[in-house]
């Protein structure tokens, strides 16, 4: 494999790749947008691959170990990795489920706990994926927005879960943990507010962890089903996000000790996504632990660099960096664009952000920007933006 392709295990990783290597892939961040487009939208990083994964990928490929998936290997590397970067063993191997990914596995925890009509409690503004697939699933959807400082307000919370139960049927909270867009860490404190909610109301809670390990220095990200109360929560969580690995599938479903049985009638087609998958993932999390550090570094780097271009050339724009993800959520409403911001950086700027709009309530003259590139094309993108003003 060509060496530009293969991070230094301690190099920052964003800075490892140029602008003409970074077009010559044909995912989907880099083939949407004509050439002309700076793509700083879906959740795609500007890295190569973590050494230890590549390597496991090309054993695999030289074995032609390319069958079904088997095992409990997956598990068992987020479990260490959850023992030592968030201080949980409670992931119990037993109570778990390979799924394809983690949105897929969203799809059928909800199956698994609930039935067409039956309202789902999602905190907008939320990652749009969100709303697609309750559409698609016949699940009325129930917004409890953020409050101001883009936390959990407990009584908006409070009065979606009251409301939830007045409709009867088996009603669902699907948490976004850490919040995407916000970057938002939820304590131990909200989550156990929440848990105790979803008890007295009878509501089923089914988390989306896929950004847990990317979360910015000083910050803990807390599991969901490390909170008393969560007992029958279930989680979903994958090394995709923080190893970059979307196009390699796979993710696993963690039932808290009450829901075990749910788990349980989890469908064996649904447990054999990508075998190489499975071995990326696996590989990231046991091996790459020295690369994620030093994403998190640049991470680090890019937010205090965004807040401090910002404030130069776009004063008007407000930004508070998140505690997670690699996701900047910009409030452009000073900038007088109306409700679709994004669509102004691109015709006149020729840089692809993700229009706030689709993340429901709240998200109207909002932007999102993907922190995960270099420091030079992060300069440039603010740049453009700027100059798409003028």
């Amino acid at each position: 494999m060509p060496r530009d392709l293969v991070a230094p295990r301690v190099a920052n990783p964003l800075c490892q790749l140029s602008l003409e290597q970074l077009r010559r892939r044909t995912s989907l961040k880099w083939r949407t947008y004509p050439e002309d487009v700076l793509p700083l939208w879906v959740a795609e990083m500007d890295v190569p691959l973590a050494e230890p994964v590549a390597q496991a990928i090309l054993d695999a490929v030289a074995l032609g170990d390319t069958g079904y998936p088997t095992g409990r290997g997956y598990a068992e590397a987020l479990a260490k990795f959850a023992g030592e970067r968030w201080d949980w063993d409670g992931l119990a191997l037993e109570r778990t489920a390979i799924v394809p990914d983690v949105m897929l596995g969203i799809v059928e925890m909800l199956k698994l706990v609930s039935g067409p009509g039956d309202p789902v409690i999602v905190n907008s503004p939320v990652y749009p994926p969100f709303y697609q697939l309750l559409e698609n699933l016949g699940r009325p959807i129930i917004e409890a927005p953020l409050g101001a400082d883009d936390r959990l307000d407990p009584a908006v919370l409070e009065g979606a879960f009251d409301h939830a139960r007045e409709g009867g049927g088996r009603p669902v909270y699907l948490l976004c943990s850490p919040h995407n867009p916000t970057g938002t860490v939820h304590t131990a404190d909200e989550l156990a507010r929440v848990a105790a909610l979803a008890r007295t109301g009878g509501t089923r809670v089914v988390v989306d962890e896929i950004h847990a390990p990317i979360v910015a220095a000083g910050t803990t990200f807390v599991p969901y089903l490390s909170v008393p109360g969560s007992a029958s929560g279930l989680s979903l969580m994958s090394a995709s996000k923080a190893w970059n690995l979307a196009g390699l599938k796979a993710a696993l479903a963690i039932a808290g000790p009450d829901a075990a049985d749910d788990l349980d009638r989890l469908p064996e087609a649904i447990g054999h996504p990508s075998h190489v998958g499975i071995i990326a993932h696996t590989a990231a999390l046991r091996d790459g632990g020295d690369w994620l550090d030093s994403l998190l570094a640049g991470v680090d780097d890019n937010r205090r660099l965004l807040a401090d271009l910002l404030a130069e050339h776009l004063p008007a724009v407000r930004y508070a960096p998140g505690q997670a993800t690699y996701l900047a959520w910009l409030d452009c409403r000073g900038l007088g664009l109306r409700d679709d911001p994004a669509a102004v950086f691109l015709e006149r700027g020729r840089v692809a952000l993700s229009s706030g709009i689709p993340f429901g309530t709240g998200g109207a003259g909002f932007v999102r920007l993907n922190l995960a590139t270099s420091p030079e094309l992060l300069n440039e993108a603010v740049r453009r933006m700027a100059a798409a003003l003028d």
